[in-house]
């Protein structure tokens, strides 16, 4: 298998809002959607997406991109999982080491979108985490979010890598795996062959305070044992650091203003590390990740903008001469 991705998934709704307003602070962040209460709201429309969520976004992305891609998860025997397994199986991603559990209902999220942003409501479900006994190798292996009670489950992953040098560990932590320290996840740190975060993240996991210089996060995170450090930064570009040279890309110039901003980051990260799974240099690799996510962004959801190789590979050669990696 060329590429393995760990993670929870859910069946995302979409509720797009019409009557709402957002506030936000002199530098057009910390911002705050407010609805009126005890009132009935107006909303546009209603859209169901099912199995999305980080890592099983990276696996669609990798499957479109043309690897034999499998996921490892765990879901309900319930009516949202067979949405689940039929989508992701009709993305071509193998879901031999998918478990489902009678009695747990699939993990089922609500998205309030407005204005191309979004607010996630997300419940995540008590399963039995156990990572298997034998797992075969993958060249890549995937990590992102998972749930509370999973710190079992994320030292015997640490012992399987350490056991398999030749994998290639990419991590992109999600929330509780943030809340759960760097510390405790040391080992999954130090292992990683590509370690991704967004600017906010790179932050929360080193407790620094906010507008934290790039270079002084790229560093720090740097410090805690990855091969290659990326921190994207929305709409400033993305930057790597491979303790030798430290690089910037710009984003993918969109053809239209985003219509839904979900699942960018996820997009950038998972096709970054499929373009190095493919042997792509990290230059080109910073290249790919943008394009997927100017395509992820026209489009609802996660995964219905995610692009095959060709069509990406259009896209690079029609690039502008702007968009190149430079120096940082």
């Amino acid at each position: 298998m060329d590429f393995l991705a760990i993670g929870d998934t859910t069946v995302d709704e979409f509720i797009f809002l019409k009557d709402a307003r957002v506030t936000c602070d002199v530098d057009d962040e910390n911002c705050t959607i407010a609805l009126k209460w005890a009132d009935k709201i107006p909303f546009d429309r209603a859209v169901t997406v099912a199995g999305v969520g980080n890592a099983a976004n990276a696996a669609v992305a990798a499957a479109r991109l043309g690897l034999a891609t499998g996921f490892l998860a765990d879901i309900g025997a319930d009516r949202l999982g067979d949405d689940v397994v039929a989508a992701l199986s009709g993305n071509g991603v193998s879901l031999e080491h998918v478990r489902r559990h009678a009695g747990i209902p699939t993990n089922h999220h609500y998205v309030l979108s407005y204005d191309s942003e979004r607010t996630i409501l997300v419940r995540h479900e008590a399963y039995p985490y156990e990572f298997p006994a034998a797992l075969p190798p993958p060249k890549t292996l995937y990590l992102s979010s998972l749930a509370h009670g999973t710190e079992a489950y994320h030292e015997a992953l640490a012992r399987y890598l350490a056991a398999e040098p030749g994998i290639r560990f990419v991590f992109q932590p999600g929330t509780f795996q943030m809340s759960m320290g760097k510390e405790l996840l040391a080992p999954l740190y130090a292992r990683a062959n590509l370690f991704i975060c967004n600017k906010e993240e790179a932050e929360r996991i080193l407790g620094t305070g906010p507008d934290q210089e790039i270079r002084t996060l790229l560093a720090a995170l740097k410090a805690l044992g990855p091969e290659t450090v990326i921190i994207t930064d929305g709409r400033n570009g993305a930057y790597s650091f491979d303790g030798a040279a430290a690089l910037f890309v710009p984003l993918y110039p969109d053809p239209r203003p985003p219509f839904e901003r979900t699942g960018a980051g996820d997009a950038f990260a998972s096709t970054v590390a499929v373009a190095l799974t493919l042997g792509k240099p990290l230059q080109e690799a910073l290249r790919w990740g943008p394009i997927n996510s100017m395509s992820v962004v026209q489009k609802i959801g996660a995964q219905e903008g995610l692009l095959p190789r060709a069509e990406l590979e259009r896209y690079l050669a029609e690039a502008p001469p702007s968009y190149q990696v430079e120096p940082l």
